[in-house]
């Protein structure tokens, strides 16, 4: 039994300040742009201000990527178009800046954090800074084991606690999320099946690297055969994690449980985020409130999820690849929102125009009966 109780979220997150995103929104409505006429930037503006709790809001100013790793094991039978146990490579890659979240980031001058929860690798084949949170090295095969131990996925989910205090605490303004693994999408698949009641067919997507009709079968029977083991532990969402998560989803999970409360917005990338925030909304309901969806990426489990918790994505680019790249295409247009309602100028305030008339200087006009008589 688990000493963890999820259950204090609850009250340990508050939704943004409303007054103050009422205070913006009456801001907005005097700038020299009429409001609407921003579109979705309005909203963006105004979302921020809520969660920074502050009009005009502050510029976006300390981002950070923050990225959890690891393999699952249910990669094994052919669900991925990677090969098991090869998330260490992408990591590597990541850290090496040979990937598309290394290009962005670095072209947009945010750097990137990767933790590893359960690579299988050498430890000792990464920086110690990379490591030092791992629960185990891979997952369990989630179709016919459990993906941790419950002492294993209480670990994780605190390490990604830890996480978001150490960002919070060192002046993080604005996270996005994101996740480095193979096999995570069918994890993924199967949390949001189990927890929108549907079927894994609705939810089976082709991966960040497209897979064939054979491997989608495989793949869609790989979370229909996980999701019976799911089903039975719904009321306990450690234990769901635990089931068939992982220890980098019962991470992330943790992460933004914790940013939500530390008031830390964070920006949802993918399938695999989108599926940890749905969990998310499972053990706190105000949790939601400080996350956006950066993008469409096409992946049905991530359309599934972003409507259960009525998330609207600001993108619509298709980009499949994980790790946090649509999450970064989307932090210039947020911080372009910030921009626009922190520095455009309101209306200045018209001197009133008197209607008096100086009457006295005015000809009189003649009565009625005069000018009858004088033939006018």
């Amino acid at each position: 039994m688990s000493s963890l109780n999820l259950d204090d979220f609850t009250d340990l997150i508050e939704r943004p300040d409303g007054g103050v995103r009422r205070d913006a929104e009456a801001r907005r409505e005097r700038q020299v742009v009429p409001p609407g006429a921003l579109g979705r930037l309005d909203d963006l503006g105004e979302w921020l201000a809520a969660a920074q709790s502050a009009v005009p809001v502050r510029p976006v100013e300390r981002p950070r990527v923050v990225l959890f790793a690891g393999d699952h094991r249910i990669a094994e039978l052919g669900v991925s178009a990677r090969p098991a146990g090869t998330a260490g490579d992408l990591v590597r890659q990541v850290l090496e800046g040979g990937r598309p979240v290394s290009v962005l980031a670095r072209r947009q001058g945010v750097p990137v954090r990767v933790i590893d929860m359960a690579l299988d690798c050498d430890p000792e084949s990464l920086p110690a800074e990379v490591v030092r949170h791992r629960v185990r090295r891979s997952g369990g095969r989630i179709d016919i084991e459990d993906a941790l131990t419950l002492e294993e996925a209480e670990t994780a989910f605190l390490a990604g606690v830890a996480v978001a205090d150490e960002e919070a605490d060192s002046g993080t303004d604005l996270v996005v999320l994101g996740d480095v693994s193979v096999g995570g999408t069918t994890a993924a698949g199967v949390l949001v099946a189990a927890l929108c009641g549907t079927d894994a067919s609705v939810v089976t997507g082709r991966g960040g690297v497209a897979i064939d009709d054979l491997a989608w079968m495989l793949k869609c029977a790989a979370i229909r055969d996980a999701l019976r083991r799911a089903r039975p532990v719904l009321g306990d969402q450690l234990k769901l994690l635990a089931t068939v998560g992982g220890a980098d989803l019962t991470a992330m999970t943790g992460f933004l449980l914790q940013a939500a409360a530390r008031k830390m917005p964070v920006i949802l990338d993918g399938v695999v985020t989108a599926a940890c925030a749905l969990v998310g909304q499972r053990i706190a309901f105000r949790a939601p409130d400080w996350w956006l969806a950066a993008h469409d990426s096409g992946e049905p489990g991530q359309a599934k999820a972003l409507d259960r918790m009525a998330l609207e994505p600001l993108l619509a680019q298709g980009v499949r690849v994980g790790e946090g790249a649509g999450g970064l295409l989307a932090l210039p247009v947020v911080s372009a929102a910030a921009a626009l309602a922190a520095e455009l100028p309101e209306v200045s305030a018209e001197p009133e125009v008197s209607e008096e008339r100086d009457v006295s200087a005015e000809p009189e006009k003649p009565t009625e009966s005069e000018a009858f008589t004088s033939g006018e």
